[in-house]
């Protein structure tokens, strides 16, 4: 990010527990990560760093995609931090990451780079067809540029009310008809419908436990991107690098 001249960025720091803000003439603020900082404490502390360094810019401070709905310089109930369950989620990421982008590798048409959602905290990659998608009645301006286009998504998130469990999932925009009749691999993949479509399912503890980890998501991946493009007429051979 630019403000006022000064390149600077905002990193959370998951290994030593901490929030910095480091700018490109080396200057740098840190705040420790602990539990009983509240998100309205963490705000204000934020915007107090920033001030420090002359770069003080304005916010978004509203939660998106998200079921609380208070607004972060008044949310002083969320105050909770564990910093080893955090460690054990980076690693996850970490190691999900890395298979992500193996996956990535096999795609020669349009994808975005593997990201975390700010949201909702989910390792994500998309694919896309190429070809327009129809527009979605009432939607947001950020969920009608994310799906302007056919797109395949995977994922892996820590789960919600609605998956009450760490899971990869994958889902297919628009969702063509017949989708939940493909087969997914492994055999414990399974097809879940959801308010939004149906979203294609692999429990962490599954590929945990799987003699060869990498093997199996991989296989999930796949299964569930030729699920979605096989029904929604992609061309596959086309799209694939050749190997």
């Amino acid at each position: 990010m630019r403000h006022a001249g000064v390149t600077f960025c905002i990193d959370f720091d998951l290994l030593e527990h901490r929030l910095e803000v480091t700018t490109n003439d080396g200057r740098r603020e840190t705040l420790a990560l602990t539990d009983g900082l509240s998100v309205a404490q963490l705000d204000t502390r934020l915007h107090a760093m920033l001030a420090t360094l002359g770069i003080d810019v304005t916010i978004r401070e509203q939660p998106f995609g998200v079921p609380m709905t208070t607004p972060f310089p008044e949310d002083r109930e969320h105050a909770a931090y564990d910093a080893a369950a955090v460690h054990r989620f980076w690693r996850a990421l970490d190691w999900v990451d890395d298979v992500f982008h193996d996956f990535s590798g096999r795609f020669a048409g349009k994808q975005s780079p593997v990201h975390l959602f700010w949201h909702s905290f989910d390792l994500a990659v998309t694919r896309f067809s190429g070809r327009p998608a129809p527009p979605i009645e009432g939607a947001d301006s950020v969920t009608r540029e994310a799906y302007s286009h056919e797109a395949i998504s995977f994922g892996f998130w820590a789960g919600d009310h609605n998956v009450p469990h760490a899971s990869f999932y994958s889902y297919t925009a628009p969702e063509p008809p017949g989708l939940r009749d493909r087969r997914l691999r492994p055999g414990q993949a399974m097809w879940k419908e959801l308010p939004t479509g149906s979203l294609a399912l692999l429990p962490y503890d599954i590929v945990r436990a799987a003699p060869d980890p990498r093997a199996t998501l991989l296989d999930f991946l796949e299964s569930a991107y030729l699920a979605g493009a096989d029904a929604a007429g992609w061309d596959v051979d086309g799209l694939a690098h050749s190997t």
